[in-house]
């Protein structure tokens, strides 16, 4: 039996129309959100996206749209939240940053524009988007602002200067806020918290190109072993729905309390 304790409420899920992103957008439509979904890809694939987290809603009239902003672009982020206002009849209740992008290249190759490219989406655009929804959030004694950091957002690795620099702002940006937040609203409206959810190795389709490069004749097990040993000790790979299901009980009023913080989800990487 589906527990709709999110209906009535509204969330944006950035970064939403594939991996992390689509699982939580799903995820917080079963809890009974109405979702909107920002990301990019073809007309194809934004339209499998509307339909997968419309039907993990149980397809109720209205409840999934897409926002095709480009989150680059201060501009076209405040047009999307005023969308959003209007559709949510005054503001989202629940904002999870997800979006994000990544180039690999030792400090002094990194091209100034991947720098500015990767800070704008994955640290000024959480920024653009907590300034705008929070306030209403305020007004009503509930909210969530969940981040998806990364582990990388506690300890850096060679090569991703300007991620990991953005992803350390992320958890720096939230604690800010969940500090100027933590007083408003209560137990029974459920307050308003801020947290990043901090990944580690996660399944998606992305990383299947590493997994191929360390089968050497073996199996995918064995690569994802050799993949994971280079820095996680489960040797675990976490599943997006993994991921979604903590980020959806971050949404419960019982959650209230838990603020400010920064959740490794990372088999033990940052216990080293």
């Amino acid at each position: 039996m589906r527990e709709s304790f999110l209906h009535g409420r509204t969330a944006l899920v950035t970064g939403s129309t594939s991996g992390i992103g689509l699982a939580i957008a799903k995820a917080l439509a079963a809890a009974g959100a109405r979702v909107a979904i920002n990301g990019l890809g073809t007309d194809e694939q934004i339209a499998a996206a509307i339909a997968e987290v419309d039907a993990a809603g149980g397809a109720r009239p209205d409840s999934v749209r897409h926002f095709g902003a480009d989150l680059r672009e201060h501009a076209e982020i405040e047009a999307m939240m005023s969308g959003l206002a209007e559709w949510s009849n005054g503001g989202i209740d629940i904002l999870v940053n997800n979006a994000g992008i990544q180039h690999a290249v030792p400090l002094h190759e990194m091209p100034v524009h991947k720098w500015n490219d990767i800070i704008a989406v994955n640290l000024s655009s959480a920024f653009h988007t907590m300034r705008i929804a929070m306030p209403a959030m305020a007004c009503r004694g509930y909210g969530r602002v969940i981040n998806i950091a990364s582990v990388h957002g506690l300890v850096a690795s060679k090569d991703k200067a300007p991620y990991v620099a953005s992803k350390f702002g992320v958890v720096g940006l939230s604690k800010v806020a969940a500090l100027e937040y933590a007083a408003l609203g209560n137990r029974d409206s459920g307050g308003v918290t801020v947290n990043c959810i901090c990944p580690g190795w996660v399944e998606t389709p992305l990383i299947e190109p590493q997994i191929e490069a360390r089968m050497q004749g073996g199996s995918r097990e064995d690569g994802v072993r050799a993949l994971l040993a280079e820095k996680q000790p489960s040797l675990r790979m976490t599943l997006p729905d993994e991921i979604a299901t903590l980020a959806v009980f971050l949404c419960r009023r019982e959650a209230h309390n838990i603020t400010g913080t920064a959740i490794p989800v990372d088999g033990g990487w940052t216990a080293q």
